[in-house]
């Protein structure tokens, strides 16, 4: 079977075919369009389809439109109620739900020959538990499922557990309670941009002190029945509202620790629910915004009862649009595949890759080995614009478009956020070789996506002080040689050099702007900012040769 996933609805449209079971391309719309998470989450921009993906997956497969079996839609119309009744305030929703009902027509007219009875809704919090159940290297066996996000038709929250490839729903949380919406909540407060910059909450929450958990345990609070209940805040009670370019000060840190504090615990008791009510399960899958949040994730991993915890690398919006086909290729009979990577988007051939760089006029080798040459820019204290393979699915930049640089350098934080134009309170992360994650690092392991928090070692914080944040932690990729061998390669060529085998990686892209997908968006960021090396697939552009050019 050939389904076609397309998530549209809210934000960070994307597109994701699966076929016999197996997703075979998957990417989000802002790759193509540049538009950071593809749109505003406005009922307004709710027909704006991920037109440029999804013809893009089809034809990069080789599938014609008139050849799907069935496009699935991670949204059900039929579901909606009123958001006054359900004690939201959203006048402008049912204009939303209106798009939603003519999302065939719509699809038909953006993917020519589609007939729009192809076109199957999958509910949202069903097509987020898919893209965790059934993409779960567990996926077959008992693997409970916990999404949390904003909102999807009148819900925010669903529990269950896939038997056999099927979904039982354990609960569901009524709208208006909502985590993910707490938290935007607080990321608009805090002057920040709501959908789309809640990850810089989790960063500052480091540097402050949960002195309002008290107040917030009580107006946050778990029901015996696996579900919560959230009472209406008063933010500015508790800290000033910050404007955009406003000075953030101590009590904001104080209050987005406090809050972050109270996720951890409401989540933690949520995951013991259902480990009780889906009869003890080893694994865990999570989906839905909120399982974006590493360090909570991390607290599952260390407190909670299952053997096995793991977040759908994906875990936004984008990825339901995998998951409404999953969901909808079991319905048509196959059996799902686990996930075997994110490297999922598009990618360029050498052939074309150095067609681009002859284009540009650019001066480029061709060295024997891209990772030895690219370990020694970064054991000189370089900067590296790592391109390679195709491009990832899902926020994360793990080692297909990265930038990379020396964790034993303290100024290498402050580099980076300039070289990104982002706040210096910002952190960057670790890649470590999986042999050799154990013996610098503690917590959830593996840890192939960059989804949990680790502590560091109190021997290695001084060696590698670029990554090790203000708490002591960092957010960890593992790389597996038999799934990333030219990153293994990399990360051994800078331990012989260094006697470190850490290096910082980063998304490759600069504040605003979605990650590098394309060799010319590559070529141009490299142009705009001081990185020292290109590594474009097996070709180095070095910023001395440049030089040495004009």
């Amino acid at each position: 079977m050939r389904v076609l996933g397309i998530n549209a609805i809210f934000h960070d449209p994307a597109a994701a075919l699966v076929v016999d079971g197996r997703v075979v391309a998957a990417a989000e719309e802002e790759r193509f369009s540049r538009r950071k998470h593809g749109k505003r989450p406005v009922p307004f921009s709710a027909w704006e389809l991920p037109e440029l993906s999804a013809a893009w997956c089809l034809a990069s497969t080789g599938v014609d439109v008139d050849s799907l079996d069935a496009v699935a839609y991670s949204f059900d119309p039929g579901l909606c109620g009123d958001m006054a009744e359900l004690g939201l305030n959203d006048p402008w929703d049912w204009l939303r739900v209106d798009y939603a009902r003519r999302a065939p027509q719509f699809l038909a007219a953006a993917l020519p020959g589609l007939d729009p009875g192809k076109v199957r809704f999958v509910p949202h919090h069903v097509a987020h538990a898919a893209s965790a159940g059934l993409a779960a290297p567990t996926a077959g066996d008992d693997t409970a499922v916990l999404v949390l996000d904003g909102r999807g038709e009148v819900a925010s929250h669903l529990a269950g557990v896939y038997r056999d490839g099927r979904l039982s729903s354990l609960y569901s949380q009524q709208l208006p309670h909502s985590l993910g919406l707490l938290y935007e909540d607080l990321t608009r407060h805090l002057g920040f941009l709501h959908s789309s910059d809640e990850y810089k909450v989790m960063a500052l929450a480091s540097y402050g002190r949960p002195r309002h958990l008290g107040t917030l345990r009580e107006m946050v609070r778990v029901t015996d029945d696996g579900g919560f209940r959230i009472e209406t805040i008063d933010w500015a009670s508790l800290a000033k509202a910050r404007t955009v370019d406003g000075e953030m000060g101590d009590d904001h840190a104080d209050l987005a620790a406090s809050v972050q504090a109270r996720l951890e615990e409401i989540i933690l008791d949520l995951s013991r629910w259902l480990y009780e009510a889906a009869g003890g399960p080893t694994t865990l899958a999570m989906a839905g915004g909120v399982a974006l949040n590493c360090v909570a994730n991390a607290r599952i991993a260390a407190e909670g009862p299952y053997r096995d915890v793991w977040v759908q690398p994906a875990a936004g919006d984008a990825g339901t649009a995998l998951g409404a086909a999953l969901h909808v290729a079991g319905e048509l009979g196959d059996r799902s595949t686990p996930m075997a990577g994110v490297d999922l988007g598009r990618g360029w051939s050498d052939e074309e890759l150095e067609a681009e760089l002859r284009r540009a006029a650019l001066p480029y080798t061709r060295p024997d080995s891209i990772a030895a040459e690219a370990a020694r820019v970064l054991a000189d204290n370089g900067i590296v614009a790592w391109y390679q393979g195709r491009s990832e699915y899902g926020p994360r930049a793990l080692g297909h478009r990265s930038l990379l640089a020396h964790p034993g350098d303290p100024a290498t934080t402050t580099r980076m956020n300039d070289v990104k134009g982002r706040e210096q309170f910002r952190p960057i992360a670790p890649m470590v070789h999986a042999d050799r994650f154990a013996d610098i690092f503690e917590g959830a392991y593996p840890s192939p996506y960059m989804l949990f928090v680790h502590r560091v070692k109190p021997e290695w914080r001084d060696r590698i002080p670029a990554v090790t944040h203000v708490d002591g932690t960092a957010r960890v990729q593992t790389v597996h040689p038999e799934t990333e061998p030219l990153v293994a390669e990399l990360l051994a060529g800078f331990e012989r050099l260094t006697g470190l085998p850490v290096v910082v990686n980063t998304s490759l892209n600069t504040a605003g702007r979605p990650m590098v997908d394309t060799p010319r968006e590559a070529m141009e960021l490299f142009g705009s900012a001081p990185v020292d090396l290109l590594a474009l697939g097996p070709f180095a552009v070095h910023r001395r040769a440049l030089a040495g050019n004009r």
